[in-house]
């Protein structure tokens, strides 16, 4: 038997919030660019371990929020795209056009 009491989270009349698909996937999409197809994943860094930026060449800390990405278009096919990710600094990632 219903206890009478109405949720107060979310109003009866209230329409439901938006749908935030980043966070669904876990912060992965795909990117199409002039150096190719990508699958981007954002991270936490809470793996503890350190990596370095392929776009600068620095270490990127742990504990330290970044991407990790991988070519969906590579020439030995997509388990060797994976098998290549790196992980990128988020900026050298969206800059990374410019190293050309």
């Amino acid at each position: 038997m219903p206890s009478g009491r109405r949720s107060s989270k979310r109003p009866w009349a209230q329409d439901h919030p938006e749908l935030d698909v980043d966070r669904v996937r876990g912060g992965r999409r795909t990117e199409s660019a002039a150096d190719g197809e990508w699958v981007v994943q954002s991270v936490t860094g809470a793996a503890g371990k350190a990596y370095t930026c392929p776009g600068c060449r620095q270490q990127i800390g742990p504990g330290t929020a970044h991407v990790v990405a991988w070519a969906t278009d590579d020439l030995l096919g997509p388990e060797a795209g994976v098998a290549g990710r790196r992980h990128w600094h988020s900026s050298c990632w969206s800059h990374r056009d410019r190293r050309r």
